[in-house]
């Protein structure tokens, strides 16, 4: 018998002045550090949103300057620049680093969480702050976090192959462990106040695991709450939500355009600029696309509540298991490293290839893809072979466009016109990105927008974050979420 989910409260992230960090590799392209300058409540908490392909692991460690690099653990201490072509910052955090003293190594970049202990370093007298005024205590609060710490810290974002769970549980474990050692508690006091908030099918498949093995409380949320509570806090953080845009969507913005102005989806996606959301404020209602091994479509309502409306079998785990087999790519970046060196024309079969030319009568550009893989299979001819980067390229146009498609459908159906799409699929990888953008500009004649997000595979993770347990309340214990 499952033991009841406890409830949960929010906390209120100082966000004023968030700078998300450059980006050091292609590893980290959605998985760039966030510094809080202002943030300065104790947190040991660490989310984990663990699905069935990935998981994603975000927590808080304090820090007197942004990190030179998001994640240490993706890049194996590689600072490279990255030379695939993702959004850029419109701002960055190399102004406020040279006004500080560079790091000194990597665990004074990664910091390390707040042990509950510090929070009251002297004599541990918390019944004490218990009974003060609100306003006192939050003065008795900065004085001691003064005393010990310092504003400001980093919100860090990690993630690992499902099926390599127990690396998540070691990098966890490493994580106490040298949290303990930085701020000179004892491991066990330092545990006191660590909780894992988990989310995701494999908070229940992997309770025990993480209960067991690293011996701290372990605290499970509702997956699909966890995603919209993720995506309305990501999008307070200035420059996090962007969007591809061109002179087409500009001309239909202001003016109706003739259906012989916009474009079919076809194999090479128009080029977009970025345009980032500098001064951030959420926008409900929207139609929420999280793309994983599968897709939802969740609809969120103005007050926040939400329903996931719809969805489709057909996500990340169809596009990795496919080229899986097709391609000796054995990682979600190689596939998407095919991808970019690719020509789809060479597999999919095109309105040119039926028809020689355009069908204007139907609005069908020449270049559109009449079938996805329709030049594999030739009735009595040999098998021909096909190069991986052209296989990734087409299935990765088949699956996103796919998408695309069914999103819209969605966001007509319910009167939606933002449409933000997260999850693990996107990656920053532009075509991905211009793909899913076209299809939504194409499909909705312009009325509706495709918006994405710097940390799109991250929401669940960050959702179950921002959520503390209060203190008063029974943890879970044993074997009760397997």
């Amino acid at each position: 018998m499952s033991s009841p989910l406890p409830a949960a409260k929010v906390i209120h992230v100082e966000t004023r002045g968030a700078i998300i960090l450059d980006e050091a590799s292609p590893q980290t392209r959605d998985s760039r550090g966030i510094y809080l300058p202002n943030y300065i409540e104790p947190v040991s908490h660490i989310a984990v949103d663990i699905g069935g392909s990935l998981a994603k692991v975000v927590y808080f460690t304090r820090s007197p300057e942004p990190p030179s690099s998001p994640s240490i653990l993706a890049t194996g201490g590689n600072s490279s620049r990255s030379s695939i072509p993702t959004p850029p910052s419109p701002t960055s955090a190399g102004a406020l680093s040279q006004l500080l003293p560079p790091s000194s190594s990597h665990l004074k970049q990664n910091g390390a969480l707040t042990p509950m202990v510090l929070d009251n370093p002297t004599n541990h007298i918390a019944s004490g702050l218990s009974s003060m005024p609100e306003s006192l205590l939050h003065d008795t609060i900065l004085r001691r976090v003064s005393m010990r710490h310092f504003p400001g810290g980093s919100l860090n974002f990690e993630r690992f192959e499902t099926d390599a769970i127990d690396d998540c549980v070691k990098f966890i474990q490493d994580l106490i462990d040298r949290s303990a050692a930085i701020n000179g508690v004892s491991i066990e006091e330092m545990k006191q106040g660590v909780k894992i908030m988990a989310t995701g099918g494999g908070a229940h498949r992997f309770y025990s695991l993480f209960r067991e093995t690293l011996d701290v409380e372990v605290l499970r949320e509702d997956e699909m709450e966890c995603l919209i509570e993720g995506l309305k806090f990501i999008t307070h953080i200035p420059d996090e939500v962007y969007f591809f845009s061109d002179e087409l969507i500009q001309s239909v913005a202001h003016a109706t355009p003739s259906p012989a102005a916009l474009e079919r989806p076809g194999p090479s996606a128009p080029k977009y600029a970025v345009t980032f959301e500098g001064n951030p404020t959420p926008q409900l209602p929207c139609l929420l696309v999280n793309i994983g091994s599968g897709v939802s479509i969740i609809k969120v309502d103005k007050d926040g509540t939400f329903e996931r409306v719809s969805g489709t079998s057909l996500g990340g785990g169809t596009l990795w298991g496919l080229l899986s087999l097709l391609t000796p790519a054995t990682s979600f970046d190689e596939m998407l490293a095919l991808s970019e060196a690719g020509d789809n024309e060479a597999v999919d079969m095109l309105v040119k290839d039926i028809y020689g030319q355009d069908y204007s009568k139907l609005g069908l550009k020449s270049t559109m893809i009449a079938s996805s893989f329709g030049k594999v299979f030739k009735k009595g001819k040999e098998k021909r072979k096909f190069s991986p980067e052209d296989i990734s390229k087409s299935l990765l146009y088949a699956v996103s466009n796919n998408i695309g498609q069914i999103a819209y459908m969605n966001a007509e159906k319910y009167g939606l016109s933002r449409i933000y799409f997260g999850g693990c699929f996107i990656r920053g990888h532009p075509a991905t990105i211009a793909t899913l953008s076209y299809a939504i500009r194409f499909w909705s004649r312009g009325t509706k927008r495709a918006l994405f997000l710097r940390h799109e595979g991250f929401l669940g993770a960050l959702g179950a974050w921002i959520k503390n347990i209060e203190g008063d309340r029974e943890s879970e214990t044993g074997d009760s979420g397997t």
